[in-house]
């Protein structure tokens, strides 16, 4: 029991001779003016910091002096401190690597030395920040206890005002800026003004909307990720299918090619025995026929020689007759122009050309119809400055523009005359109907605007073969092209035959864009700002060729391309 006590008093002992900057035991205690004792070195390097301001104050009870206290050593301290060492119950040194501050962290303003433990606390009376063994006398010095204590997330220089060096706490709403309180009797004078704790209400009631819509925009993601993830996991298992599918196909193509290849060859060869054998024959045949007639001659030249008249008679009359085969054809046997293969080779070589004409008419089709699968687009534009990025050249074909209609020099502008116009013949210009194609085939993201002045202009789209010389009013009402007709009384939108009204206010610049690979293509209402009129959804197997109408109009009526490029 005696033992206990001892031990219990010598750890009181031990607390109360402690340097409260350090937390060591004291080393050359000193007693300041207010009765409290520290380290001479400590008091001495805390004091230090504070010369340029020429105030000095206690570390623990915050009383001020006017000039610097004398230091004196404190000599019964000093011998209480060297029997508490020898009996060598001293209190340990806390961990330096739980106390010890990071580059992260607030450091401890009383902490001494160039390993600074991490502070917890700040207070807002003190303008100081604690680790927890500085910030104990909070804890238990009644008068330190009312001080107002947060955590020590930022350094306290943050929240001071760098004019004046006080704890802001007010927020200027004028000026949307935080502000202590004799910046509210100088620059802010006359400024709208409330407490931080105030103006934290009310954000934090914006903090609330905020961090719903932050979860909300959180799960569109989300779901925007799962999807995401899905159309590539099906994007992934359709492709190498679709590859296996090609693969048999050109396999097939190949191998169709290969047997057609032999086929050829078999026949020319069973050609080539067939002609040899029977050249053969016919030249076994040949070879007898001259000799005979070799005979014949010979007997011809001897009976020629004779002088018995008897004789010649006699044998000429058995000469006379033909010796040659009674089967052999009249005419020439040999046909020079026959006996070559070349006509063969002409229809192979015709076959390759049709094949390759084929194989180039289709490429385009495939690698369009391949570039529109994608898992991810890029994102729709929403403001001009974002379409204008989409822009390219355009000009207007004058080999398919009506002969109503006549084209500036620079292929932008249109104009409906009075008179019909020379054009030369050809095989692109629209006959009938008062129309115009662009030149240029687009078949990516492209977008282009059009001013129009006139009764009913419509701005269209459409495949390169469409018809150029029927009988109706507009070639750009087929399943070929898509036009937005455009009149002061409204919209009207023509995906084939049917037409499609249009709601929106008339405009004399209509925006169009194209975004070919997702099937997409958008007509807007372009003014101050950009309004959608009509979206159309569909697959495009061609390019696509801008195009201008005139459906109603008179002399001088037009529609310009603009230029934004």
């Amino acid at each position: 029991m005696a033992e206990q006590q001892e031990q219990h008093a010598v750890d009181l002992d031990q607390n109360q001779f402690c340097c409260s900057v350090c937390l060591e035991l004291l080393k050359e205690p000193v007693t300041i003016p207010c009765g409290h004792n520290y380290c001479k070195g400590c008091i001495e390097g805390c004091w230090k910091q504070k010369e340029k301001k020429g105030k000095y104050s206690c570390p623990q009870c915050r009383e001020t002096f006017t000039t610097r206290p004398v230091l004196k050593r404190n000599n019964m301290l000093a011998e209480l401190v060297e029997k508490l060492k020898k009996s060598g119950l001293q209190r340990p040194s806390p961990p330096a690597a739980e106390a010890c501050a990071g580059p992260a962290d607030v450091a401890c303003d009383f902490c001494s030395g160039t390993k600074r433990h991490k502070a917890t606390m700040s207070c807002l009376t003190c303008l100081v920040s604690y680790c927890p063994a500085h910030l104990e006398p909070h804890h238990s010095v009644p008068v330190l206890k009312k001080h107002q204590l947060v955590s020590a997330t930022i350094p306290l220089q943050e929240k001071m005002c760098t004019k004046h060096n006080k704890l802001m706490e007010i927020y200027c709403q004028t000026d949307k800026k935080c502000i202590c309180y004799l910046c509210v009797i100088d620059e802010h004078k006359s400024h709208r003004t409330v407490s931080a704790a105030a103006e934290r209400a009310v954000e934090q009631k914006q903090l609330t909307v905020n961090q719903k819509k932050v979860q909300e925009r959180q799960k569109e993601r989300e779901n925007e990720l799962n999807e995401l993830l899905q159309a590539l996991k099906a994007f992934k298992s359709c492709s190498q299918p679709a590859v296996k599918i090609c693969d048999k196909v050109f396999d097939e193509l190949i191998s169709s090619m290969k047997k057609k290849r032999t086929l050829v060859k078999q026949l020319i060869k069973a050609q080539e025995h067939t002609a040899v054998c029977q050249a053969e024959e016919l030249q076994l045949k040949l070879k007898d026929e001259i000799t005979k007639l070799k005979i014949r001659d010979t007997d011809l030249e001897q009976l020629s020689h004779t002088d018995n008249h008897i004789h010649f008679i006699q044998t000429f009359q058995s000469l006379s007759t033909p010796c040659e085969s009674p089967d052999w054809p009249t005419g020439p046997v040999v046909h020079p122009q026959r006996s070559t293969f070349k006509p063969v080779t002409d229809c192979v070589s015709k076959l390759r050309d049709d094949i390759q004409g084929l194989l180039k008419d289709t490429s385009h089709s495939i690698c369009a119809t391949v570039s529109t699968i994608d898992v991810v687009l890029p994102p729709v534009p929403k403001t001009r400055e974002e379409f204008l990025r989409y822009c390219r050249p355009l000009t207007l074909d004058e080999n398919s523009v009506s002969q109503y209609l006549s084209i500036s020099q620079e292929y932008r502008r249109v104009t409906y005359e009075d008179y019909n116009r020379y054009y030369s013949n050809h095989l692109d210009r629209f006959t009938n109907c008062r129309q115009v194609l662009c030149r240029e085939g687009l078949s990516e993201r492209c977008y282009w605007e059009v001013t129009l002045s006139g009764h009913t202009w419509s701005v269209a789209v459409s495949y390169k073969d469409i018809s150029r010389s029927s009988s109706y009013e507009s070639e750009f009402e087929n399943n070929e092209s898509w036009s937005l007709e455009c009149s002061p009384d409204g919209y009207t939108f023509q995906p084939n035959s049917r037409g499609m009204a249009v709601s929106g206010s008339p405009s004399s610049k209509i925006g169009v864009f194209l975004d070919y690979k997702s099937g997409t293509l958008s007509f807007y209402n372009v003014s101050d700002s950009m309004t959608l009129l009509h979206k159309e959804h569909t697959t495009f197997t061609q390019p696509l060729y801008p195009g201008l109408g005139l459906k109603n109009g008179s002399s001088g009526h037009y529609a310009e391309l603009v230029k934004l490029w």
